[in-house]
């Protein structure tokens, strides 16, 4: 019986993957990907890989062991997520996992925006499957904002469409934290966690911040809509990526991604990454 992360060579499976070897022997872990080259360094520390892609169900069936504890880190697959997560789902079941933890949404079945459908329906096959699960519900990640400091810097300014709507944002490794303390422990089966930042802030105090870190002066500027749109698709982004990126923006505003719960500090038993910390560390990168 091992604890599988799937999706173990992204940037939040990589991370889950080193909490867990601080947890436990790296020969209980098991690396579900889809190009073991890209995980050779995984194995290198003794952790077990498995080929498994979302998009081909063949591969799956090798993936998971009867007893085993699975980690389903969603897909970045925007439009084929759901499928994806559907092949999975009915694997770990055929093969009969003792736990199917997953990585939705802040707010789960009360998310009301574009990003969270997927997560919702997922989260129901989840149900639907009888297994046991853990949904870990992660807010948003504050290097969603300091990975676009260079063009922040460059410009002077950061913008959206969040008004002052608040988001409590927690580094991606708090979130694996609590996803390792998670797979590594007991007693979390059938329970949903409501992951997010100990504080929420404005995109002006994130502003603010980044000012004071930097020495050079940022502002929030705030968009319309339609405006904050093109100014995605400017940039290169996709337009149906674009499309979900401003819907997040409008969410914000509307307080659905401020939730503080408490559960992620909880979880990891530390406060969580303070936004200033994660600037601090984006400046030195």
């Amino acid at each position: 019986m091992s604890i599988v992360v799937t999706g173990a060579t992204g940037q939040l499976g990589r991370l889950v993957i080193d909490e867990l070897l601080e947890r436990v022997p790296a020969d209980r872990i098991a690396a579900a990907v889809r190009d073991a080259d890209k995980a050779a360094d995984f194995a290198a520390r003794g952790v077990e890989l498995r080929i498994a892609d979302y998009s081909a169900p063949e591969t799956l069936k090798d993936a998971f062991h009867p007893g085993d504890t699975v980690l389903l880190i969603s897909s970045n697959d925007l439009e084929g997520r759901l499928p994806q997560h559907t092949a999975v789902i009915d694997a770990a079941k055929e093969a009969g996992v003792a736990l199917l933890a997953y990585t939705g949404v802040l707010g789960g079945p009360e998310a009301d925006f574009e990003l969270a459908s997927a997560h919702r329906e997922t989260e129901k096959l989840i149900l639907a499957s009888g297994l046991p699960y853990t949904f870990l519900r992660n807010g948003w990640y504050t290097e969603n904002y300091t990975r676009q400091l260079p063009q922040v810097l460059e410009h002077g300014a950061v913008v959206g469409s969040a008004g002052e709507g608040r988001v409590a944002t927690a580094s991606r490794r708090d979130y694996a934290a609590a996803a390792a303390v998670v797979l590594a422990g007991e007693g979390h089966e059938n329970t949903a966690y409501e992951l997010s930042g100990d504080v929420a802030w404005s995109l002006t105090e994130y502003a603010a911040e980044v000012t004071k870190q930097a020495g050079k002066d940022v502002v929030y500027t705030d968009l319309p809509v339609d405006a904050f749109h093109q100014v995605l698709t400017g940039s290169g982004m996709p337009e149906a990526v674009a499309a979900v990126f401003t819907d997040v923006d409008v969410a914000i505003s509307r307080g659905r991604l401020a939730i503080t719960t408490g559960d992620l500090a909880r979880l990891i038993g530390r406060p969580t990454t303070t936004l200033a910390v994660t600037v601090a560390e984006a400046l030195k990168s």
